[in-house]
């Protein structure tokens, strides 16, 4: 699974809980928290449209395989560590 890693700094621990409850807004969970930092993540399989083309497309080729590959292909995660303090 591509994994693409980003970090943002913040200068306060209350800064830290406020971009954190940001990112749950946004659709993140949390990956790892501890006190001076905490892991987002946040996944993405693939369109609901795209597995059911997909689905639909080739089913009758490779028995319902296609769909497999689909998410296979299209899987991936966003991952955002947020650290306390300055680099």
């Amino acid at each position: 699974m591509a994994a693409t890693v980003r970090i943002r700094r913040v200068k306060t621990k209350r800064e830290l809980e406020e971009v954190r409850d940001d990112f749950i807004t946004q659709g993140y969970k949390v990956k790892a928290e501890g006190n001076t930092s905490t892991v987002m993540e946040k996944k993405y399989n693939g369109s609901t449209g795209g597995h059911i083309g997909v689905l639909i497309f080739t089913v009758w080729f490779t028995a319902g395989i296609g769909n497999l590959i689909y998410w296979l292909i299209v899987r991936k995660s966003d991952e955002v560590m947020i650290k306390l303090g300055a680099e």
